[in-house]
Formats: C-alpha cells, sequence, structure tokens
C-alpha cells in the first residue's frame, strides 16, 4: 500500500510507517474506542442511579459510600479514562500516553489473576462474606431501592427466600414477628411462588404471615430454600460458561497490551533510525 508519512515537531524530522503499523494503531484505536463507549455509558448508569435516588441531598450523602451505584459510577470513571488514554495515545502516536496506558492495563490484568486465583482458594470465607453481605441487604430491604431490586431478582431468579431459610427475613424489623404492622412475620412478595394475582396485578401481600407457617404448609406459597445454597448450585452449573468469559475478558485485555507493547517497540526503534539518518545527512 501507499506509505502514510508522519512529521515529527522536533527538527522537521519525517518518517515512513508501514501498512502493519496501521493496522496495529487501528485495532488499538477500535478496542480501545468501543471499551470508552462501554465506560462511559456505566458511567451514566452509576450518576443516573445516584441522581435518581438523591444520593447527593444533605440527609444522604453519608451513606452514599455503600450504595452500589457508585460502584458503577467509579468503574465507568476509570474505564473511560484508561481507553481514552489509550485511543488518543494510538492516533496520535504519544509514546507517554502509551506507556502510561500500558502499564496501567498490566497492572489490572495482574490484578485480575491474582484476584481469580484468591476467589478459588477462598471459597468458604467468599460464602461467608456473600451470607453476610445478603443479610445486610434484608435490614435494608425498604430504605434502600437498588439493595431491594437486587433482593427480589435474585430471590424471583433463583426461586430462593432468605439467604439460608425464610426464616432469615426476621432480621428486618419489619417483617420481625415482634413488629407492629402488617407485615410482621411475613416475607417479601419476591418469595412467593406466585406473587401475581390473577396473573396480571402484583400481589404485595402474597408474603404476610409466612415465617408463621411450618415448611409443609408454606411451600405452597413461598420458596423455601435460601438463596446462599441457590447460588451456589448455580455457580456450579454455569461454571464452565463463568471461566469461558475470564479468559476471553483476560484474552481481550493480554492482547491489548501485546500489540500495545509491540507498537510502542516498533515506534521507538523506527524514531531512533529516522535520527541516526537525518544526524547522518546534517553531518554529510
Amino acid at each position: 500500500g501507499l506509505p502514510v508519512t508522519n512529521h515529527l515537531a522536533a527538527n522537521g524530522v519525517v518518517f515512513v510507517s508501514n501498512d502493519n503499523e496501521s493496522c496495529k494503531s487501528c485495532l488499538l484505536v477500535t478496542s480501545n474506542l468501543l471499551f470508552t463507549v462501554l465506560g462511559l455509558v456505566t458511567l451514566v448508569v452509576g450518576l443516573w442511579g445516584l441522581i435518581n435516588k438523591e444520593s447527593f441531598a444533605q440527609e444522604k450523602i453519608s451513606g452514599i459510600r455503600t450504595d452500589p451505584m457508585l460502584l458503577f459510577t467509579f468503574l465507568g470513571f476509570i474505564l473511560a479514562l484508561l481507553s481514552l488514554m489509550g485511543c488518543v495515545g494510538a492516533l496520535r502516536e504519544n509514546m507517554c500516553l502509551l506507556r502510561t496506558f500500558s502499564a496501567v492495563v498490566l497492572v489490572l490484568v495482574v490484578a485480575q489473576v491474582l484476584a481469580v486465583v484468591v476467589l478459588y482458594s477462598l471459597q468458604g470465607q467468599i460464602e461467608d462474606y456473600l451470607r453476610s453481605g445478603m443479610l445486610a441487604a434484608m435490614v435494608r430491604y425498604q430504605n434502600d431501592l437498588d439493595l431491594r431490586f437486587i433482593t427480589d431478582e435474585i430471590q424471583m431468579g433463583l426461586q430462593c427466600c432468605g439467604a439460608d431459610t425464610y426464616r432469615d427475613w426476621g432480621i428486618n424489623v419489619y417483617f420481625n414477628c415482634s413488629a407492629p404492622g402488617v407485615q410482621a412475620c411475613g416475607v417479601p412478595p419476591s418469595c412467593c411462588i406466585d406473587p401475581l394475582e390473577n396473573g396480571t396485578v402484583w400481589n404485595s401481600q402474597c408474603g404476610v404471615g409466612a415465617q408463621k407457617l411450618d415448611e409443609f404448609s408454606a411451600q405452597s406459597v413461598i420458596f423455601l430454600g435460601g438463596c446462599m445454597g441457590s447460588i451456589s448450585r448455580w455457580i456450579e452449573q454455569h461454571s464452565g460458561v463463568i471461566v469461558t468469559v475470564v479468559i476471553i475478558l483476560l484474552g481481550v485485555q493480554i492482547l491489548t497490551l501485546f500489540i500495545t507493547f509491540v507498537f510502542i517497540l516498533y515506534n521507538t526503534k523506527h524514531l531512533k533510525c529516522v535520527y541516526v539518518w537525518f544526524d547522518l545527512i546534517k553531518q554529510s
């Protein structure tokens, strides 16, 4: 193909890049552009969630650190910033940006590999952390819309109720049997086998008094099994898919890192050759 010339600001030096270099640059720009868009979408979703719940209001600002939407906002910002750095670095052939980008990606890849190893080796403790997290979400069920949504989706999706048993909902002040309200000794409607009245209307009272029932009577109304057991079974059943997704994600990052290293190495060597050639011309 036709050579592409790039003009250096210093000394008016000109060097030529071939089609292979253009291909590497195109791959870097395309992949980083896609990740930039993904990061911006994640960032917008996180900010929308925080603003929609008025998490920045004076009376709620103290609880923003535990808001799940803050994680979306943080991850979206980091992903967009890092990908934009790689995109601009590849477009402008800025070695400083590309070196910074590759260093950060290398750290992230190593961190992810270590995280996978730690998660695999500490499965028992992680299950305890998940149980504690779910119990904490159950305590705040009525007060946090995000935690309520996540809890409901888990219970309906996995057809479970509570962490280990449906009676775990007694930890919530509204569902506790000593509570004065109508929800006392009940469970959320997401625990119900059929939460829809007449197949169309959401019946928010379907779990009222469920904790008073014995397991034989309750099994026709609500899901008896706890969600921790259901989560463990789901992970075992989908372990192949999970491993495949993890390998693909790590593979894409490692490939991007490799292309960036090759791009930096090629341009650094090429630039040195051009300066040597330019010095020889000046001396002659």
